[in-house]
Formats: structure tokens, sequence, C-alpha cells
């Protein structure tokens, strides 16, 4: 029997991308092609792999029996490839964050690192899809939230303090706001996890429950947007909503002692932490969060 390595490999990413787009900018092929591919592996196994949702692509039974049985082996084969052709895998790092963060603080600081290390190749990644690092072709994220997440390793970069903001036409309207309580009577802007303001109400110790209804935004301008347009109260940082707040489009109704804990962190796997490039662009990261910090 031939396996058919190259139909698995475009299985394993299609599966890890979520997406068949991503999958063909991921292998230079366009979707059709990745589809055929899928459904020919499916006509060899004569079992349904992949079935389509809302949220993207899921596994079916058989397609999860197919991936944990043959990702890992694919990986192994990728590497030793990679080292025999003369590449390096494990000096080429993917980060995934949030657009805002990467546009505003890691791009603009970025030359400083690939200088120091022209041999690290460093890929950003800003799409808003949850990863999963022990699945998905990611070494590393840049996450808000208290830095705790179940079998992961995070650093602590820094805590950007977050201001409260709505419309004024929007408060007029409605109760007036003295604790962090009386924000949660209001429509509430999320960001794209709905987690900030739940974290946030952990992160001070105020026992009540968040709803998760209402708008969410993958980017900060676009959370600020929508306050300006009265659709409820937003977390953003000051430095996307300083014009509106300086122009009276924005209210921030709400002074808070922004606690530390609710930060950004780098975060991987313990593994991929003891990986020499990545413990040297952690390093880095960190002494220009810590130089940020100290400004």
């Amino acid at each position: 029997m031939v396996v058919p390595l190259h139909l698995l490999h475009t299985f394993v990413v299609v599966v890890r991308a979520k997406r068949m787009d991503r999958a063909a900018e991921r292998l230079g092929l366009s979707p059709g092609a990745i589809s055929q591919r899928i459904k020919e592996l499916e006509v060899q196994l004569q079992r349904r792999l992949l079935d389509r949702s809302r949220s993207g692509l899921e596994l079916t039974r058989s397609g999860a029996k197919l991936f944990r049985a043959v990702a890992g082996p694919l990986d192994k084969v990728s590497a030793g490839y990679a080292a025999v052709s003369g590449g390096d895998d494990s000096k080429r790092i993917t980060i995934n964050m949030a657009p805002s963060f990467a546009a505003s603080w890691l791009v603009p600081r970025l030359g400083s690192f690939t200088a120091a290390h022209p041999d690290i190749a460093i890929s950003i990644e800003t799409d808003t899809r949850v990863i999963d690092l022990a699945a998905d072709p990611v070494d590393l994220v840049i996450r808000h939230g208290l830095g705790r997440w179940d079998g992961l390793a995070s650093h602590w970069l820094m805590a950007p303090e977050l201001v409260v903001v709505a419309s004024p036409e929007l408060l007029a309207k409605g109760p007036p706001i003295a604790t962090l309580r009386d924000c949660l009577r209001y429509p509430l802007l999320h960001d794209i996890e709905r987690q900030d303001w739940r974290l946030l109400c952990e992160a001070l110790r105020t026992k009540a429950a968040v709803s998760d209804t209402g708008p969410a935004y993958a980017d900060d301008h676009l959370l600020v947007r929508a306050a300006v347009a009265g659709q409820g109260l937003a977390l953003v940082s000051t430095v996307y909503a300083n014009s509106e707040i300086e122009t009276g489009r924005l209210i921030t109704p709400l002074d808070i002692s922004w606690p530390t804990k609710f930060a950004y962190y780098l975060v991987g796997t313990p593994k991929t932490f003891r990986r020499a490039a990545v413990k040297q662009f952690k390093d880095w990261i960190l002494s220009e969060a810590k130089r940020e910090n100290g400004k």
C-alpha cells in the first residue's frame, strides 16, 4: 500500500488552520485544490474526516483518530527533512498575538532583535482564532489575562492600564457609575474572546455575573468606535481612546486602581521555552518590556 503523504500533510495543515483558505495560504495552493485533496483522502479511507460548522472545520471521530495518529510523525518527518536539507526549524519562531499589540508595541521594536539574532526567523501571526499550542503550528502567543493557562508557562510582560469608556449620551440614559459592579448594569463591549470584563472582576475580587452578550471586537480601535457610537461600555487602552476622551466623545466614568496581574504575558509550552532560540527571544522581549515599564 502506498501511503499518500501529500494528502496526509494537507489534512494536518487544514486541521491546524481550521479553515481551507488559511491552509491554502500556508501551502501555496488554491482553496479548491485543498478541498480536492481532502476529498481524495476521504475517498481513499472511505471515511468522512471533516465537517463544516459556523466556527470553521471540525473533526469527525475518524478525522480525530487520523490526526492523532499522523500529526506527530509528520512533524518529525518535516524536522528531519529540514535538518538534512540545511534548514533548522529550531531557529524558526511563530508568535500569535492581537493585531493591536503587534502594530503598537512589538513590530516597532522587533528590528533590534533581528539585528542581534539574524539566524533566528520570527513569524508574526495576528489572526484572532483561539490557539492550541499543543496542536497548532504556533510556538508562542502573547495573551492578555491573569497569567494562568493549564499546562502552559507564562512570563509577565506589562500591565498597561485600561480605562472604562462610554459615550456621554449612553451614560445620560443610564444609572450612575460609582463601582465596577455598576458598569455591569450597562451593555458591555467585549474583546474577541469575551474575557476582559470577567477577568477584571476576578482581578479586583468583584463577585458578579458578567454578561457575555453584546458585540465583540478583535481590535481596540474598533472597540473605541463602537463605544463612541453608544453601543456600550468598553475597556480600552488610553493609547487608543485619548483623542476621543479629549474631545468629549468618550467619558471615563470610573476611576480604578489597575491590577498588575491583569496583563500581557508571553505564553508557551515548557518544552518550547527550553529551545535555545526561544530562550533568546524570551530574554529579549522581557528586557524590552522592562525598559518600557521603567519609563
